[in-house]
């Protein structure tokens, strides 16, 4: 019986089945491997996994990874991928790949919260300084390169607050001091404008553009993931030896479910765009609202800019994403404002955006910004995520909720 055992299990690992090939159907194949298996010694002595033109180990990528980094190439205008486990791991790789000791990296005031954080402690443990600018003044930045400035990272929209800066204005300085540009490119999502050709005609691109697929590409929810596309050579491998030695990696069901929704990805930003200026543009016409943060709106801080780089090249209604801060009447205690976060039905409180559900989070505006914000009126922030639901659904829920917490003063 052991006998048996042994040459039956034996038999079913070496099983000389193969099926055949030839086999094609919507969704990619789904390849998990730590251990690739080699022909020969040859072979295994002779592969390079810095090229994607063979396979050595799990983390450096297998069919179902390959597939996803050049569609999201495809995505943004890319040609070299790069995929981590989150949006914030993007960040960090392309810092610490890029920043050495005694250099500088700027970062916009209005940037997503870890990453100002990051620069602040881990960075600063490694001798890399950090210097926050003014997204909405060029000449801000350009004051703030010094010598020792190597990045410089861009967001569009800014985080919370959704200011639209000048992206080009702010590369061409960076371009002219020879200075490499990342951009956080997880609100345009490849959507709203070409990271990699901002004006249509191949001349202005940002260097590197990370992007959290945790948001629009996952759309689910469901899924933590990063990428990093650039268009350099030299750049990509600076960044894909950093990954190498810090033995990042994704999981192969994860990618399933990216290739799965990627197809959908327009679709989705489009419906979530229109029910957000929907509701957005409702939302400044209810008194307890003091203003509406959201790109598109004509007297939101760098609609002229959202405009230019977002707007001409859809029919001139723009593209944006389902993504809106809004400032409750300072006469309102922040009790109130919480009360009618609580108060919602078809929101739910929770972090993150891009998936069906619609998102609620009202934000402490102490400490929120560095530098001055004379554009933001006073009062309580709310930022609000929208889903796939209806949009008049949403719109009922919010006024439900505002009669609820925030009665007339």
């Amino acid at each position: 019986m052991q006998d048996h055992t042994s040459k039956l299990s034996t038999r079913l690992i070496h099983h000389d089945y193969h099926p055949p090939g030839g086999f094609m159907a919507p969704a990619p194949a789904v390849h998990k491997a730590s251990t690739v298996i080699f022909p020969n010694v040859a072979a295994m002595r002779s592969r390079e996994w810095k090229d994607k033109s063979s396979y050595t180990y799990g983390l450096h990528g297998t069919p179902t990874t390959f597939i996803l980094e050049e569609r999201l190439c495809a995505l943004e205008g890319g040609l070299q991928c790069v995929l981590v486990p989150s949006g914030l791991a993007a960040i960090a790789t392309v810092s610490l790949a890029l920043l050495r000791s005694g250099q500088q990296v700027l970062i916009p005031d209005n940037a997503y919260g870890p990453n100002s954080a990051m620069a602040a402690t881990t960075l600063a443990q490694f001798g890399i300084s950090h210097t926050l600018y003014d997204p909405m003044n060029p000449a801000d930045l350009a004051a703030k390169i010094t010598p020792a400035t190597r990045l410089v990272w861009l967001e569009a929209a800014g985080s919370i607050t959704m200011e639209f800066p000048n992206l080009p204005a702010l590369l061409r300085i960076c371009q002219a001091r020879g200075i490499t540009t990342a951009l956080d490119n997880t609100w345009g999502a490849g959507i709203a404008f070409a990271p990699f050709d901002l004006l249509g005609d191949g001349q202005l691109a940002v260097d590197v553009s990370a992007h959290a697929l945790t948001k629009y590409p996952s759309g689910g929810g469901d899924v933590l993931m990063g990428s990093i596309i650039t268009r350099d050579p030299s750049l990509h491998l600076k960044i894909k030896l950093l990954h190498m030695h810090l033995g990042l990696g994704i999981a192969g069901n994860d990618a399933e479910l990216l290739l799965r929704s990627l197809p959908s990805i327009a679709l989705r930003y489009h419906a979530q765009d229109s029910a957000a200026r929907h509701l957005a543009t409702w939302l400044q016409q209810q008194p307890p609202v003091v203003q509406v943060l959201h790109p598109a709106l004509p007297d939101a801080p760098g609609h002229a800019q959202w405009q230019a780089l977002c707007g001409s090249a859809h029919g001139g209604e723009g593209v944006a994403a389902g993504l809106f801060s809004f400032i409750v009447d300072e006469r309102y205690s922040q009790q109130q404002v919480d009360a009618f976060c609580d108060s919602l039905r078809c929101f739910k409180i929770g972090y993150s955006w891009g998936g069906p559900i619609s998102l609620v989070m009202p934000y402490e505006r102490s400490g929120l910004r560095s530098l001055p914000t004379p554009h933001l009126r006073p009062g309580k922030l709310v930022r609000l995520a929208i889903g796939l639901e209806a949009a008049s659904d949403l719109q009922q829920d919010l006024q439900q909720a505002l009669e609820h917490a925030l009665p007339p003063i």
